[in-house]
């Protein structure tokens, strides 16, 4: 079994990517922990405590802090033309839930847990990078304890979706995914060089509705205005980022990687962009220089993928029972 704690801003495509990890079958998923990006904090832990609920999931929810590592970076406005004022969608989710959060903050969770089981967890962060990097910076050892660190963010070989050089959830915190991605714990990229490639049509999501129940009726739900914003952006359907870097925890063979230092621009008209040295590339000195090489994915086999999303979400028998948080 992965043990994972997923660090995710719900967000549409965060929900999938959580019924993925709460129904695949080798896939522990011992916490959530939440971090603004899609919408704000309080609002990405009610989305979170909401889809705990309402799927049944057993991991305890972490609540993150709300501001950026550098407090005095500008906020910019919520996508709330991307994932609705209520960022499940506009589906109505209520107010409040009465479910409780886990006491500590997400950063402190995410170091209690690594050490509660050293080597076994592995970090999914799909939003900013800002959990991880306070996590880091109050205990820096937790780099040898964890399993490994998949992020969903950045932009190689591609654009942005930001602006031209810079994705979402790096450009909403570059100095922590600069911090994240320059740490010496084994690390791998599932960016917009491989998320831009794999669209879940109208008909792919219609077909696992069909096969996969109510919990994949919500998220059918949530996904529409979704799918709505993406109209103009892909020739039907929607882009599954969040669910890519889940897949990678189970079917690496699906991508294929470049190894290399990694740095984020912090500031300037290419703020938040994402920059690798490969490890073949021959130049310097620079400060991609004495880094760990990290992987980024590079290219994907879509179509696997995407079978691979389906069956795990139309698997109503999966992951329903029998599992604890930390």
């Amino acid at each position: 079994m992965h043990k994972v704690i997923f660090d995710t801003d719900p967000g549409v495509d965060d929900a999938m990517a959580l019924l993925f990890l709460h129904q695949h079958a080798e896939i522990h998923l011992v916490g959530i922990t939440t971090v603004f990006g899609n919408a704000s904090v309080e609002t990405t832990t009610r989305n979170a405590l909401f889809l705990k609920r309402e799927w049944q999931i057993e991991a305890p929810v972490a609540k993150g802090i709300p501001e950026t590592i550098d407090p005095a970076r500008a906020h910019a406005d919520w996508p709330t033309f991307v994932h609705g004022e209520d960022g499940l969608g506009n589906i109505g989710v209520p107010e409040t839930i009465d479910l409780p959060i886990d006491p500590r903050p997400a950063h402190r969770f995410i170091i209690d847990t690594v050490r509660a089981y050293p080597g076994e967890v592995t970090l999914i962060a799909v939003g900013r990078m800002t959990n991880l990097a306070r996590a880091l910076k109050e205990d820096p050892e937790i780099v040898g304890l964890v399993k490994g660190v998949i992020i969903m963010g950045g932009a190689f070989d591609t654009n942005g979706n930001v602006n031209p050089a810079a994705e979402a959830n790096i450009h909403g915190d570059p100095e922590a995914a600069d911090q994240v991605f320059t740490a010496a714990w084994p690390l791998t990229v599932v960016g917009l060089d491989v998320t831009t490639k794999t669209v879940m049509t109208r008909a792919d999501l219609a077909a696992i509705v069909e096969r996969g129940g109510a919990r994949t009726k919500l998220l059918s739900d949530i996904s529409q205005f979704y799918i709505d914003f993406y109209e103009t952006r892909v020739p039907d359907g929607m882009l599954v980022h969040d669910s890519c870097a889940c897949v990678y925890l189970v079917a690496p063979e699906l991508f294929t990687i470049r190894k290399g230092s990694m740095r984020v621009v912090c500031g300037g008209i290419a703020d938040g962009q994402t920059i690798q040295k490969p490890d073949d590339l021959g130049c310097g000195p620079s400060v991609w220089d004495g880094l760990p090489s990290q992987a980024a994915c590079m290219e994907v086999d879509a179509p696997a993928v995407l079978k691979l999303i389906a069956d795990t979400l139309a698997n109503t028998g999966a992951n329903t029972g029998g599992k604890t948080g930390a």
